[in-house]
């Protein structure tokens, strides 16, 4: 579970945080919905942080609403204690989590700082970052991981000069007991995309999608919530799981390729060894490696 130490005594801040236009192209998120609530959101934070903050005042939102990356954009970026914290909920693994927090912290630290300060004499102070991700996909995966951004560094030597860390979270039903139980929301959010996923292995979305609503309001899984927001938690989530289920297909689609051409390369390399030895026909590496005849002669001839 992440971790970090609470400072009581407030340093001032010395940036503005401007209010951006919303982008009203983007769509978005039953997560980002119920947990921009400051109230829900201090829950989820003192679950995260092991804390016990009480006022949700304290808690100072920053979200970008206009900051949109390959159509999405952060969940949630707030201010606590002078460090700043980007929430964001996944339901698909995604290894490309640290660039995009990346590029959204970029955007983040231009509207916190004056830039006019930064050719001055004076240090410009800004809020440290924390980097978190709810995941709750169907794809199973430790109950805390971290994904880094040197992972992407083409040829890395030595220590890397950037570098970004994404603590993922799982957040599924049966994962990170001691989290989900001290955060109610963070737990029947769970339950209730559970549901979703249970009804529509085996009836239309749409349907799916309104039974576990409704059983959740009988139930009293965020009862208070679905009842006052039910239309649009409705739409919101047949459009999510609609992308979570693209989004496994694409994968589906990328891994098949990858593990295509991984086997078309390691046959290719068992063809160069033989060939080192000298100890073999053409015919028998080609039959031994899976090589055709043809491409094994290519090699030969470029050995």
């Amino acid at each position: 579970m992440a971790k970090c130490k609470r400072n009581r005594n407030r340093a001032k801040r010395n940036f503005t945080v401007k209010t951006p236009t919303a982008n009203r192209n983007y769509k978005d998120t039953v997560f980002r919905m119920l947990f921009s609530d400051r109230k829900n959101l201090l829950s989820l934070y003192n679950a995260v942080n092991q804390s016990d903050y009480k006022n949700p005042e304290e808690l100072e939102i920053v979200t970008l609403e206009n900051a949109i990356y390959m159509g999405m954009k952060n969940d949630l970026a707030f201010i606590m204690d002078t460090n700043l914290y980007l929430y964001e909920h996944q339901s698909t693994y995604n290894p490309n989590m640290p660039l995009r927090d990346l590029f959204y912290i970029c955007s983040e630290y231009q509207k916190l700082v004056d830039k006019k300060s930064l050719y001055s004499s004076t240090l410009q102070k800004i809020p440290a970052p924390n980097f978190i991700e709810f995941y709750n996909g169907s794809t199973a995966i430790a109950d805390c991981t971290e994904l880094r951004l040197c992972s992407a560094f083409e040829h890395l030597s030595g220590e890397p000069k950037l570098e970004l860390i994404v603590t993922v979270l799982n957040v599924n039903e049966g994962h990170n007991a001691e989290l989900i139980q001290h955060c109610s929301m963070l737990k029947e959010y769970a339950q209730y995309v559970a549901r979703v996923r249970h009804y529509a292995s085996d009836m239309p979305l749409n349907q799916a999608v309104k039974r576990a609503v409704d059983e959740c309001i009988r139930e009293g899984i965020l009862a208070e919530f679905l009842a006052r927001n039910r239309n649009e938690v409705i739409s919101m989530s047949i459009f999510e799981y609609d992308k979570e289920l693209e989004e496994k297909k694409l994968r589906k689609a990328e891994y098949e390729y990858g593990f295509a051409e991984g086997e078309k390369h390691a046959a290719i390399e068992i063809a160069k060894r033989m060939l080192k030895t000298n100890n073999f026909s053409l015919e028998e590496i080609a039959a031994f490696s899976g090589v055709s005849l043809d491409d094994v002669k290519i090699l030969k001839a470029n050995q």
